[in-house]
């Protein structure tokens, strides 16, 4: 079965409206595209990039969800990022960590390598798949009443959703690169220890 990408939300006004107030909230982004809109909505140190890791940012965040219990943890990511890490949709359902969602801006592109058609616009549905994985609470976005509705849930529930944005490219907001400064810089805003 073939389906044409629906996705019309633009995706820095899903990731503005998403992180709105962030408070205390953790975010971890995928690579690309996620990266650039949550710098550009407002680089701080509780926001930690992913450079080169791609297929990581669900893993990264089911460790700091594990790691920080007491503390909401969003992984921010693209659809291209997610497919190459499904396994990691698996784990996370049967680790059953309650203060972890995902958010994945799904334009069914790999924007990073050329905005070729990623499968997303072909059969795969990603909150299809996760709740085969064992995610209670799934859900597709298509409008941003949809996407506001979604902020709060993100912030409380243990979520997997899917933003169909637009395959529109934007302007690069490029967050700082330096794996070590990142990793620093949030391990203190976190208040843990350097090892």
């Amino acid at each position: 079965m073939s389906r044409a990408n629906d996705g019309t939300l633009d995706r820095r006004e899903v990731v503005a409206t998403l992180l709105r107030d962030p408070g205390e909230l953790l975010v971890v982004t995928g690579l690309g595209a996620a990266a650039y809109d949550v710098a550009a909505r407002g680089d701080r140190p509780l926001n930690f990039y992913l450079w080169g890791a791609m297929g990581g940012a669900a893993m990264i965040g089911l460790g700091l969800a594990l790691a920080q219990p007491k503390r909401r943890v969003l992984v921010l990511t693209g659809d291209g990022e997610m497919l190459m890490g499904l396994g990691s949709l698996a784990t996370i359902a049967a680790a059953q960590v309650a203060n972890l969602a995902i958010a994945v801006l799904d334009n069914a592109r790999y924007g990073e390598t050329g905005s070729q058609h990623s499968h997303t616009g072909l059969t795969t549905d990603l909150a299809a798949v996760a709740a085969a994985c064992g995610w209670i609470a799934t859900v597709t976005a298509r409008d941003m009443d949809q996407v506001r509705a979604l902020r709060d849930r993100l912030r409380r529930e243990s979520l997997f959703a899917v933003l169909r944005i637009a395959p529109d490219e934007k302007p690069r907001h490029l967050p700082p690169r330096d794996g070590a400064y990142l990793t620093d810089r949030f391990r203190r805003a976190l208040g843990v220890a350097a090892v």
